[in-house]
């Protein structure tokens, strides 16, 4: 299988002090930078943030804090998950991340998505009528500019470019992802173009995702582009006992899974729902040796390249959060990739 890349990824969640009140954005903002920096010590190999334009998120720019990243790690990639190219413009994110990768010396990457939730497009002055061309339109002009030199291009969604050179240039590219939420046609997209897959995987039995790996494999092989190992991603915690990552995680999930679901016409999920979902599901809840077990699991089922989980949900205190990094890169990660390896020993006896 490869070495396996392990990730943290945070939406920026607004944390709570020792007293239970929420922090600042700015406070919020700096613990996420101290996390991170504690993740690059433990050799965890990424750390992603997310994009949100609502208050019980703190990042709405996340290569602004990944610049900040940059002068303070050593050797964690440092990257988006995702950053929302349907209401930026892909000239300007080209020329954030390229910066970003100059100040991280070579580790940023961009993962590319349509993002959770959609205020974005009226805070920047987009058509939600138009949320399939703006992406379509938008990820086919960022694709020319990682070539690095001059673009012409022409659309219905921003002014033409007539052989037009953006700078700066990346000493050695830009390594760039789309964030697909379980799309067929957004599989094949990210096959057209080459792009590496990451996988959003937030609910039910991570198997059922594998036909879009299958997917995925057959377009490029089909099309003639390059097929790279897969990412997911997908949701958890972990703590020193089991009852204590439940008891840190359910309350704050409830409250995003709730605000998420009346959204999109979800009744609101149950504490049964959730129990099944750390179980058997996608979400990895627990202990070390629970979250190592259910992770390595996974990984071997699926066959990805990359497990990236998503550390924080709604308003979990700072020490819990704290801690959840510790162990994951100290505990977790070192135990996965015994398992994995054990368990690809086991085959090779066995063939």
């Amino acid at each position: 299988m490869g070495d396996i890349v392990f990730g943290l990824d945070t939406f920026g969640d607004v944390p709570t002090d020792d007293a239970g009140e929420q922090v600042s954005h700015a406070r919020s903002i700096r613990q996420l930078v101290e996390e991170a920096v504690v993740a690059d010590e433990l050799g965890v190999d990424v750390f992603t943030v997310g994009e949100h334009h609502r208050p019980e998120y703190s990042v709405s720019s996340p290569e602004t804090v990944l610049a900040g990243l940059a002068t303070v790690t050593r050797r964690i990639r440092l990257g988006s998950g995702v950053t929302v190219l349907s209401s930026d413009d892909p000239v300007r994110v080209f020329q954030r991340f390229a910066t970003v990768d100059a100040l991280s010396n070579g580790r940023a990457e961009v993962i590319l998505g349509r993002g959770s939730f959609t205020e974005s497009f009226p805070l920047f002055g987009y058509d939600l009528a138009d949320y399939d061309v703006l992406f379509e339109e938008k990820i086919a002009l960022f694709a020319e500019l990682l070539h690095e030199t001059p673009v012409t291009w022409s659309g219905t969604t921003r002014a033409p470019l007539v052989d037009a050179d953006v700078f700066p240039k990346t000493e050695h590219g830009l390594r760039t992802w789309v964030g697909v939420g379980g799309s067929p046609q957004s599989v094949v997209r990210t096959a057209r173009y080459g792009f590496p897959l990451m996988l959003a995987i937030i609910g039910g039995q991570p198997e059922r995702f594998a036909p879009y790996l299958d997917l995925y494999r057959r377009a490029t092989a089909e099309l003639g582009t390059t097929a790279h190992p897969v990412g997911m991603h997908s949701p958890g915690f972990v703590a020193d006992t089991d009852e204590e990552a439940m008891a840190a995680y359910w309350p704050h999930y409830r409250v995003v899974r709730d605000r998420i679901g009346a959204l999109r016409g979800w009744p609101p999920v149950t504490l049964a729902e959730f129990e099944r979902e750390v179980r058997s599901g996608s979400m990895y809840v627990g202990s070390p040796d629970t979250v190592a077990a259910r992770m390595a699991r996974a990984i071997d089922v699926m066959g990805v390249g990359r497990f990236d989980l998503i550390y924080t949900s709604g308003a979990q205190s700072i020490r819990a959060r704290s801690r959840a990094v510790e162990l994951y890169g100290s505990v977790v990660v070192p135990q996965v990739r015994d398992r994995l390896a054990a368990a690809a020993d086991r085959r090779e006896d066995a063939a």
